[in-house]
Formats: structure tokens, sequence, C-alpha cells
């Protein structure tokens, strides 16, 4: 059982993420939790990486001191495995907002879609989604959509070193992927999608990997309290 001492000193957690919660929400349970555990009023506890609410998985979680290694997790290549939904696109590239868009997928064969993956392995240039939470002028990109209002984003060098079909089932696409820093998921299944000629949208996502952190070792958030108890 660890001690206050050991939170304070810094401890890497990982953690599962569940669905449907922020990495914040995540970050603020287990401060509060901490804090009860052991009668205190302050200690630092920070993520390595954002993941959306619609995605679930690994998140590195440092307390104490270790949030000073943050910035360096965060550069840390990661692993994600999913599902992309070919034929229809929404404004967010994932389930966050309705389809709005649905496409031709006849002329879409197992090898095609095979064929397009490896396009995008390499160094590409990425167009981040309206949806996030990057920030232009102050304010962040979600806000500008949720208001209607359009602003010009500027694409982003990244990296792509793995692109794996895992599986095709109709219009699902089971796939894993190895990439840097500042990778879109979402905007990769948006991309890809129009590679196909047609759409696609990221329908589920679970982060695997970062750097030399796997989910195999992570606790959910419940485990992770009980353990506190203990």
């Amino acid at each position: 059982m660890k001690t206050l001492e050991d939170y304070l000193a810094g401890q890497v957690l990982l953690i599962d993420k569940p669905l449907n919660w922020t990495s914040f929400q995540v970050v603020n349970k287990l401060r509060w939790e901490i804090r009860q555990a052991f009668n205190i009023k302050k200690i630092k506890v920070g993520h390595a990486g954002t993941l959306d609410p619609l995605a679930t998985g690994l998140l590195v979680i440092c307390t104490g001191k270790m949030t000073k290694q943050i910035d360096t997790f965060q550069g840390q290549i990661k692993e994600y495995t999913g599902t992309i939904t070919v034929g229809s696109s929404t404004p967010s590239f994932d389930l966050e907002t309705e389809i709005n868009e649905t496409f031709q997928t006849d002329h879409i064969t197992e090898n095609l879609i095979h064929k397009t993956a490896q396009q995008f392995i390499g160094e590409i240039q990425q167009y981040p989604p309206v949806f996030s939470a990057l920030k232009k002028d102050g304010k962040r990109l979600y806000e500008f959509a949720r208001a209607g209002e359009k602003v010009e984003i500027k694409p982003r060098t990244i990296h792509i070193s793995e692109f794996e079909i895992t599986a095709i089932n109709g219009l699902k696409v089971y796939f894993r992927v190895v990439c840097s820093k500042g990778t879109y998921i979402r905007s990769l299944a948006n991309d890809f999608g129009k590679a196909l000629n047609s759409g696609a949208h990221l329908s589920a996502l679970k982060r695997t990997k970062i750097g030399a952190f796997n989910i195999k070792n992570a606790l959910s958030v419940e485990t992770f309290i009980d353990s506190l108890k203990n």
C-alpha cells in the first residue's frame, strides 16, 4: 500500500479511462480521493495526454513531483485500437455529433481498404478537428464550432509508423495505429474516408500504449480508489 509520502514524492498511475469521462474528470476524481484518503488539502495531480470523452484506455496520471515528467510522457509514441465506420461522416469526425452526410460505398473492397491505409504511413499533414480543445485567439476550437463560427485551422505535421487494418465487417473497419504526439485519430478516420472516395467517422477508440506504458497494466478508477482504502 502506498503512503502519503509516496504520492507526494511522485507516482505514475496507469488508469483505464471509462467511456464518457473526460480526462480532466479522471484527474479530479483521483486527486479528491487521494486528498480524502490522507486527509490533506492539496496535492498535485495531472495527466500526460488527453483522451476524448468517447475514447477509453490508457491515461498516464502523475502525482506530486512526478508531474514534472508530464511533458516527457506526452511526447512519447502512442498506440490506439478502434473502429472506423465507412459511408458516413460527422462534423466532429466521431460520434460526439450526429451523422450529417452519407456516401456511396459500393466501390469499396477489402483490398482497397488495405491499400488506402498504406497511404497514411509516414510523415503526413493533418488538419485537427474543429471540435477539439486546441486554442486559437484564446478560444478553444470547439467553442467556435458549437457557435457555428468558421475558423481557419492550419495543418500540422505528424508521423504514423503503423496503420494496420485488423478486421473488416461490412462498413466497420477495425484498426491499430502507432503514431506521434499530436495525432488526431478522428482526423485520420475522416481523411481515410475521403481517400476511399467516400466518407468515414471514428466510432470507437481505445489507447493501448504510451511509450513503454501499456493498458494491460492499467487499473480502473474504482480499483485505484479501493487500493487507497486497503
